[in-house]
């Protein structure tokens, strides 16, 4: 049997941090604006990077060895120290950005524990950051190569989207192993062609002493190229480079003309009730289409029809003149044949507004009085009003919702947790498309 007391011991280092007169390390942080002292005893046995850093330092005339870190801000090296000297992290209201640059500063000294947590953390809490930081993310994280969780994040968007990295302007500046990591994917959505060039382009601009006019090119020029490509060739799938169609067998057909997988990962992982989100790979369910506006019409009439005995469903909006998506989940069966309105009581229905283009961050809001979840409208209303989720409804007096601004969101929530619409918007708007999904749990 052995006794613990680790929360004494971290007290107790921490204290000797703050004492600053038993010190003999001083690091110097931020363009050398700022210092923090410590103990190399205390760094070496908690960090191999420490540990290699002090034995290459000359002490001064007092015994003190000085690191500089010019580059690493006071704020994330103040957390770096609290974590050698106590073994306590405080990201309470920290940023995401603050959150990923500590991962990278804790990798660089080598505290695996730390950066892999961190790593974690950003994957399944942080997507919708992640993606709206893509190109960041993507170029720094294989220049360390241990990140694996991340790079696969990534490469499970790349894949599908790879305009996102071959299309940008800084795509010849990707690391090697992070080109190699796409290369060796057999869902790449690219045909072999078009890979292979991109190859030959990321190969020459890798290649400084090539000539620039191709007619000028030696064979001894092919041959460096050739060596520049070494760990790319292999690659390649040559016997596909006369062939149309890309690496996957078939393109997917887009799902939705509102929404992304992203989007669907997320509004999964809010009806599932998870705190961690679904990668691209393991969304638990199809979105299967049961309306679109733009392909059946935007009658309300045509909603209560269409949509009449389908429970476990999702209702998307495209809001005109901005760059809003919103919607509501209905775990109940929609009914036409009500003669008065009916209101259904649920738990489980949630409204929504999902991040894109202008928007910076989705916003969930689940049901509070249940009693007043979904409304059944009449026969008579069905004229007017399609899906009605309390807060947030859709209605046209002209009987089509993208002829009039009838739609409606409460500013100020009466029914769900909180708003999905900023205050300063119209409680009315109207539509550009909706869709209207079963959602269906995938067979393994």
């Amino acid at each position: 049997m052995s006794l613990k007391f680790f929360d004494k011991l971290s007290q107790n280092l921490i204290e000797l941090l703050n004492d600053k007169y038993d010190y003999n390390v001083i690091i110097e942080v931020e363009n050398k604006e700022r210092s923090f002292t410590a103990h190399s005893n205390v760094l070496k046995s908690r960090s191999s990077y420490f540990q290699r850093e002090l034995e290459n330092i000359q002490p001064n005339e007092n015994n003190i060895k000085s690191i500089i870190k010019s580059r690493i801000s006071a704020q994330i090296f103040n957390v770096i120290l609290q974590y050698i000297y106590g073994g306590i992290v405080d990201l309470e209201n920290r940023e995401t950005r603050f959150i990923y640059d500590l991962m990278l500063v804790a990798d660089e000294f080598e505290f695996e524990e730390l950066s892999n947590k961190l790593e974690t953390l950003l994957v399944e809490t942080k997507g919708s950051w992640l993606r709206t930081h893509f190109s960041l993310i993507y170029h720094s994280i294989f220049s360390r190569n241990n990140f694996k969780k991340l790079e696969n994040f990534c490469n499970d968007i790349v894949v599908k989207y790879p305009n996102l990295i071959f299309d940008t302007d800084d795509f010849t500046s990707l690391e090697e192993s992070a080109l190699l990591s796409l290369l060796k994917r057999d869902d790449l959505q690219l045909k072999e062609v078009n890979i292979w060039d991109y190859v030959i382009e990321w190969g020459i601009a890798q290649t400084s002493t090539l000539p620039t006019n191709l007619d000028d090119w030696t064979k001894e020029n092919f041959l460096t190229l050739k060596t520049t490509l070494q760990q790319c060739l292999p690659h390649i799938r040559y016997f596909h480079l006369s062939k149309l169609p890309p690496r996957a067998e078939k393109l997917r057909e887009s799902f939705s003309t509102i929404i992304s997988e992203e989007h669907a990962a997320e509004i999964s992982k809010w009806i599932d009730r998870k705190k961690t989100e679904y990668t691209l790979t393991n969304i638990p369910y199809e979105f299967e289409l049961i309306l679109r506006g733009t392909r059946d019409g935007f009658a309300p009439k045509t909603f209560w029809n269409m949509c009449h005995g389908h429970a476990y469903t999702v209702v998307l909006v495209k809001v005109k003149g901005t760059d809003e998506i919103i919607g509501g989940y209905n775990p109940l069966p929609w009914d036409n044949r009500n003669t008065k309105d009916k209101w259904m009581e649920t738990k489980d229905s949630f409204i929504f507004s999902l991040k894109d283009g202008n928007m910076e961050n989705s916003i969930l809001s689940r049901i509070q009085r249940t009693k007043y979840a979904i409304a059944n409208v009449s026969k008579e209303d069905q004229k007017e009003f399609g899906p009605c989720f309390g807060d947030f409804w859709m209605h046209s007096k002209k009987s089509n919702f993208a002829l009039d601004a009838g739609c409606f969101c409460r500013n100020k929530s009466i029914y769900y947790e909180k708003p999905i619409r900023a205050s300063t918007l119209s409680e009315y708007f109207s539509i550009i498309d909706y869709e209207v999904f079963k959602i269906v749990k995938k067979t393994t």
